[in-house]
């Protein structure tokens, strides 16, 4: 016999549900787990982006965001909890202005590309502007922590410039954007 909480399986979504933490059973299709969803998706592409880099800053300021972007979850699995407050986005911001420090200033649109980790942040960027559409069409019918939505929306400015500092750093090129004649 195998202890039940060891299993990955539980059979209880089975019928189209899922459990809350504290909030009971709601659909998979509903709201609140797509948000929770798209956030997930936004972790496994910075993982990755991880996987793909081999430069160890970029490498700790992407885990502590996936483990940000966990407590996201979680506060979205418990909305009478919050956990992100303002400061977590304050930190964004102040990684954000010192990754731009050290990049050439952004004369025109860039598209997204460049080595193998910028690229793939490029689509955690948009994952993440996804995720925080998500997040807004939430809010219109259920509570959501506006830091929360704070958050998401500069998680995506910083995995922007990530992008570039990772390009920079390993030394890819950046495409600018050339409109079509």
């Amino acid at each position: 016999m195998t202890d039940r909480s060891a299993r990955i399986y539980t059979r209880t979504g089975d019928t189209g549900t899922t459990g809350l933490m504290g909030s009971g059973r709601v659909a998979k299709d509903s709201p609140r787990l797509q948000a929770l969803g798209d956030l997930d998706e936004v972790s496994s592409q910075l993982g990755v982006v991880r996987a793909l880099s081999d430069d160890a800053q970029l490498d700790a300021v992407l885990q502590a965001i996936q483990n940000l972007l966990f407590e996201l979850g979680r506060e979205l699995a418990q909305p009478t909890m919050p956990r992100l407050a303002g400061a977590h986005t304050t930190q964004l911001e102040q990684l954000i202005d010192r990754l731009q420090e050290a990049l050439p200033p952004l004369g025109r649109f860039i598209l997204p590309g460049g080595t193998p980790a910028a690229a793939h942040c490029h689509l955690a960027r948009s994952v993440c502007r996804r995720a925080e559409r998500t997040l807004v069409r939430l809010a219109r019918s259920e509570p959501v922590n506006a830091a929360s939505l704070q958050f998401v929306n500069r998680l995506s400015d910083l995995l922007f410039v990530v992008a570039r500092a990772l390009n920079q750093r390993a030394g890819g090129a950046e495409i600018p954007w050339r409109p079509h004649p």
